[in-house]
């Protein structure tokens, strides 16, 4: 089994440096073009189903990326972070340190903290490994659930600040993935 994960494209939001969370955004001009540059590198590769956050940019880049081709699948543990009162902020507000530190588990100023994202995260890939064994899935979200995705995927613990992979717009990493193993 084959699991690609994959970010949005740039939103008018990320180029000012303004806090989305669950904010729904299309995206700009430069996330479509840099869609269209990704679509190009994934042309080759197929996918049996697309799974993604509900938000618009998401659904925007996956479109993009698969079209009509591939089935696709809202699902809602892949929403972004809830970043609560920061929502909407400058990044200069936001602390990585105390938002991602695992044992903190922060959730000040009603932020989703660390220990939500990881269950959804944990519960959405154990759900698909089950009900597509053998399958190409591609997964199309934002940057919090795909840090701890990623983490999951690699066999990492979690633990620490998990603050530590800087994901870009567009980000995309394959993963094999063993249908036996649980997250």
């Amino acid at each position: 089994m084959k699991i690609t994960l994959v970010r949005h494209g740039q939103t008018d939001m990320n180029k000012d440096n303004i806090i989305q969370g669950r904010m729904n955004n299309l995206l700009s001009d430069e996330g479509r073009r840099q869609c269209q540059e990704l679509k190009r590198k994934l042309a080759q590769k197929h996918f049996d189903v697309c799974y993604m956050s509900p938000l618009v940019r998401t659904v925007e880049t996956a479109m993009i990326l698969i079209g009509d081709r591939v089935y696709t699948i809202r699902d809602d543990r892949l929403l972004e972070r809830d970043m609560g009162e920061l929502e909407g902020c400058k990044w200069e507000s936001y602390d990585p340190v105390k938002y991602w530190d695992v044992s903190l588990d922060s959730s000040d100023r009603n932020v989703e903290n660390v220990s939500s994202i990881c269950k959804r995260c944990r519960d959405f890939l154990n759900y698909i490994i089950k009900k597509h064994p053998g399958k190409d899935i591609l997964i199309v979200t934002h940057a919090a659930p795909l840090r701890v995705m990623r983490k999951l995927l690699l066999k990492e613990k979690i633990e620490g600040n998990l603050y530590d992979l800087n994901i870009g717009n567009c980000y995309c990493e394959e993963f094999e993935v063993n249908e036996k193993e649980h997250f």
